[in-house]
């Protein structure tokens, strides 16, 4: 499957290679028109509400053409400085999905789509060769915010940013002082998250000192939340595909399709978690689901902390290649075990791909492992049902 599909309603593919439409509301008529995805209230009025800012960018860029900073600062009769969106609400109402075609559709050249934690790297990068610049006189001033600033609002006017969210004190420090510096360059943002502005980095470290951030940028986007009726990943998956087994060519097949439908057109890379000092690799990460293989989650020494910090990134989590665990691998059953248990504390959701059914991978008959473990079947059952998937995509499942 082409790596920048999405896995609509229907659980087949929209068309894989970009179409631009002209507008992100035909874009998604004409998904609609193929029944690619339900027609959704919610998702039209944010396709109309992207249009508008894609014609006042347009109608800001002429008039650049006349002032070269009259769009900025509104002089004569140059426009407003143009508010971006950041867009919110529970995981898979198609957030996503609507940005990419805004993205592709966007008459705006000079434009940047990335996740924003691919972006903060980027950014502390600049900042360090700026400093080294700095130190090797080819650069002044003991500011690193306004030449990054600037740097990144030639390359891009528009930055359209995937699952805005801030879990490292590094990035919370520094964000104020960046985006006062971009905004004033004349960059808009549009933005997907799971949360609002005001629930941004939640019992972080120094949060006062993050707040100020939040009023900048309440103060150059429009905020919209997004009430879609349905959860467009888990649709076209199926409850019967969120726990694979045996293994095989076959399952291997269906693991791809659902970690397609999980993805939703997102791109795919790597990520870190900090937890306490350590750090945790996710080799594959994307629109707020994590995926490994058993080996790369289970037979590493991670421990409760590590699990509940995947749970709090992550909405959904894909294990593939589960074992039968026999007595000897009493670590990776307890692993597995205080994994579960994380993930359904949090209401999150877990995709399986196993040698056996649920009840058959602890094949250990002595210690607690053998008795904790006939919960953890319980809760993997319950973990595929209906009511439990509600729950998860819910708001408060977080």
């Amino acid at each position: 499957m082409a790596k920048n599909t999405w896995i609509t309603t229907s659980g087949r593919p929209a068309p894989a290679a970009p179409v631009r439409f002209g507008t992100v509301r035909t874009a998604l008529e004409h998904l609609i028109a193929t029944r690619e995805i339900e027609a959704d209230p919610a998702q039209r009025s944010l396709a109309d509400r992207l249009d508008a800012l894609d014609r006042r960018l347009s109608a800001a860029g002429l008039a650049s053409k006349k002032s070269a900073l009259g769009w900025l600062f509104g002089r004569g009769n140059a426009p407003e400085p143009v508010r971006g969106l950041y867009i919110h609400g529970a995981v898979g109402r198609g957030k996503t999905m609507i940005m990419d075609m805004f993205f592709r559709q966007s008459s705006i050249p000079a434009k940047r789509r990335v996740h924003f934690h691919a972006f903060m790297a980027d950014v502390h990068e600049r900042i360090g060769r700026h400093r080294e610049a700095v130190k090797a006189g080819t650069a002044s001033g003991d500011d690193p915010m306004p030449p990054v600033a600037a740097e990144i609002a030639r390359e891009a006017r528009l930055l359209c940013f995937d699952e805005f969210t801030v879990t490292d004190i590094a990035d919370a420090m520094i964000l104020s002082r960046l985006f006062k510096a971009l905004f004033e360059e004349g960059v808009v943002l549009v933005a997907t998250s799971n949360v609002a502005p005001d629930d941004l980095y939640p019992n972080g470290l120094n949060r006062a000192l993050f707040l100020p951030f939040v009023a900048i940028l309440k103060d150059h986007v429009d905020v919209v939340r997004l009430d879609a009726a349905e959860d467009y990943r888990l649709i076209g998956i199926g409850e019967d595909r969120l726990y694979i087994s045996p293994l095989g060519p076959e399952t291997a097949q269906q693991m791809d399709e659902v970690w397609s439908a999980l993805l939703s057109g997102a791109r795919e890379h790597a990520a870190a978690l900090s937890v306490k000092g350590r750090t945790v690799s996710v080799p594959r990460s994307g629109n707020g689901a994590a995926r490994f293989t058993f080996d790369d989650l289970l037979r590493r020494p991670l421990g409760a902390q590590d699990f509940l910090a995947l749970a709090k990134r992550f909405h959904t989590i894909v294990i593939e290649n589960v074992p039968v665990m026999m007595e000897a691998e009493r670590n990776e059953a307890k692993r597995f075990i205080t994994l579960i248990d994380a993930l359904y504390d949090a209401g999150r959701r877990v995709v399986i791909s196993a040698a056996a059914p649920a009840q058959e991978i602890y094949a250990g008959r002595n210690g607690t492992e053998a008795f904790e473990f006939e919960r953890t079947v319980s809760r993997l059952t319950e973990m595929r049902s209906r009511d439990y998937l509600a729950r998860a995509g819910s708001p408060e499942a977080r």
